[in-house]
């Protein structure tokens, strides 16, 4: 995020450089930094005549340059932005001549989507020497919850912390799926709203009772009644909510909880850290430590992974995804 902010901050500052090079595994950054480049540095009047968007399915790196290679018309610069320049990565290190020497009065910007630079080349030095080279990583899951709270935040709104994990659980650590999600609500609430499970439930059809998040949070509290209710809903809606994917996040909290155990510092900002999961739930893991001893979390962990194995048709015996998941649950609660 504070490479986002330099970059953005150089330019309103006139500090533009003729390269960039936007590349990573999270495209919303790369987006946001490109949207920022093509609204922002030529003016309205400017940019009929010199800003021009390709795409990188449809040119050549040899198209790119000789575009880049045109001055300006009535203008200081001109804004050459390339989109799904991924798709040019055979021939990538073509442009390395181009970015030796470059024109000055051109703004190019490579969106590299979900790949990046091999940094022992020529291209990703040559880079650096003249222009700004930005790596998107994706956040890890247990970072997106804040990412929420800050961008919420910047517009005037909060997020109550159990909608935010709804949000996570039902699209993971898609920076881009989730900020469409939050304009959305954005739209129907007013400004200086709390967002809540309800809204998500309501406004994006993830229900607030019946998830992943509180299966898991039932489970650790052997909580035999809500486990059953929760279980009995996933057998009836197995498209929203996929053995496979309910697997793997308990046996991700019994990882966790494994780990847990094995702590002598088991004070909340240092089980959040090591756990890598936000500091109010690890409240979660204390009261399921009580309830699951280390020895009863091995038991568990070897119990997922049958239970995975049996998803994928292995010794299932005809078993249903419903029928897998209440034998399993069963096993583990008692």
């Amino acid at each position: 995020m504070s490479d986002v902010t330099k970059i953005v901050s150089d330019i309103k500052n006139g500090n533009i450089k003729p390269i960039y090079f936007l590349m990573g595994e999270e495209p919303y950054y790369i987006d946001k930094i490109s949207e920022y480049i093509e609204n922002n540095i030529l003016n309205e009047e400017e940019k009929g005549f010199n800003q021009i968007v390709l795409y990188g399915r449809d040119v050549s790196i040899e198209d790119i340059v000789d575009n880049a290679k045109r001055f300006p018309m009535m203008s200081e610069r001109q804004v050459v932005i390339v989109k799904e320049a991924q798709d040019l990565s055979r021939t990538i290190e073509k442009l390395t001549s181009y970015v030796e020497s470059p024109q000055r009065s051109t703004v190019l910007v490579l969106c590299y989507k979900y790949k990046t630079l091999d940094k022992r080349k020529k291209l990703y030095k040559a880079i650096q020497k003249t222009g700004v080279i930005y790596d998107s990583k994706k956040l890890y899951e247990n970072q997106v919850a804040e990412w929420i709270r800050r961008i919420l935040n910047g517009k005037n709104y909060k997020i109550e912390g159990k909608a935010a994990l709804m949000l996570i659980e039902f699209l993971g650590n898609d920076l881009s799926k989730i900020n469409n999600e939050l304009n959305k609500l954005m739209l129907i609430l007013p400004k200086d709203a709390t967002i809540t499970p309800s809204d998500i439930q309501d406004n994006i059809g993830i229900s607030k009772d019946y998830n992943n998040f509180e299966l898991r949070k039932a489970v650790g509290e052997r909580d035999i009644v809500k486990v059953n209710r929760i279980i009995n809903y996933f057998a009836q809606n197995q498209r929203s909510n996929p053995l496979v994917m309910t697997i793997s996040l308990l046996n991700s909290f019994f990882t966790q909880l494994l780990i847990f155990h094995s702590l002598k510092d088991k004070s909340i900002n240092n089980v959040a850290k090591v756990l890598r999961v936000p500091s109010f739930f690890v409240s979660d893991y204390s009261k399921a430590a009580k309830n699951y001893p280390m020895r009863k979390v091995s038991q568990v962990i070897t119990l997922l992974r049958e239970a995975d194995v049996k998803s994928k048709g292995v010794g299932a015996n005809a078993l249903s995804a419903g029928d897998i998941l209440k034998e399993l649950l069963f096993k583990i609660l008692h």
